[in-house]
């Protein structure tokens, strides 16, 4: 078994979509990995699976727009495996809607979540990956990064964001650790089940008519880890192969 597929890997938002798809997968492949989310119960079901199939996974109850939860996230990782090699910031919501429908609690909720959540997932695990002098920071962004569309303004924000944010620290850190952006096209997940506007859901209804699997995002995410420590692949998109955007 090679090093990568005995990396300890952290992944947020564990219990549904990306997450979990992506906990499978590289449980699957010998990577010892760490589940974080809101829904324990979700999350504990996902290992017991992950571990009768040969896999090694723990579960630790997770809210991302705590600091403190997402330290405490960190320091059971620790506390169970000693090291953390990677961590996958995939938490995100996506309550689309015109601005002039005024959703202030849902622009700050994904500015929480989005946002917030990523800068508390490198806080915590910066300093252990510098005093290991290796380490691996994922961030999910979204093809949002890159274009805005009508009632997905605030959303597309938290996400070019989060690639500026990326680009920032890989700049930063140098050397030791790979920071790596994924961004997904649209994907079958639970994402569109947040949408509390009658339009922004009807948008999303005929755009995710094309949806491709969460394991499509899995399997980008385990090619950038199984890179060697001296390749950082930096940013992938990946889209459905019928997508105009």
């Amino acid at each position: 078994m090679n090093a990568a597929a005995q990396k300890v890997v952290l992944i947020t938002g564990a219990s549904s979509g990306i997450g979990e798809a992506t906990a499978s997968y590289l449980g699957a492949r010998g990577m010892h990995v760490v589940l974080g989310a809101r829904r324990t119960d979700r999350l504990e079901e996902l290992a017991a699976r992950i571990v009768a199939e040969g896999g090694s996974a723990s579960v630790c109850k997770l809210d991302v727009t705590s600091l403190e939860s997402m330290q405490n996230f960190v320091d059971f990782a620790l506390d169970k495996h000693g090291r953390v090699d990677v961590i996958i910031n995939n938490a995100g919501v996506m309550p689309l809607s015109k601005l002039e429908a005024l959703k202030v609690d849902e622009w700050n909720r994904m500015i929480d979540v989005n946002v917030r959540g990523v800068l508390h997932g490198i806080a915590a695990t910066l300093p252990v990956m510098q005093r290991q002098k290796s380490g691996q920071i994922i961030n999910l962004a979204s093809i949002g990064a890159y274009t805005v569309s009508p009632t997905a303004a605030v959303y597309c924000a938290t996400k070019f964001a989060v690639a500026a944010i990326s680009e920032g620290l890989r700049q930063e850190v140098g050397g030791d650790i790979r920071v790596t952006v994924v961004s997904p096209g649209v994907v079958e997940s639970e994402l569109a089940d947040s949408i509390s506007d009658p339009g922004g859901r009807e948008e999303m209804k005929s755009f995710r008519a094309i949806a491709i699997k969460p394991e499509a995002i899995a399997r980008t995410i385990h090619f950038a880890i199984e890179q060697p420590a001296d390749v950082d692949v930096s940013e992938i998109i990946v889209r459905p192969t019928a997508s105009p955007y």
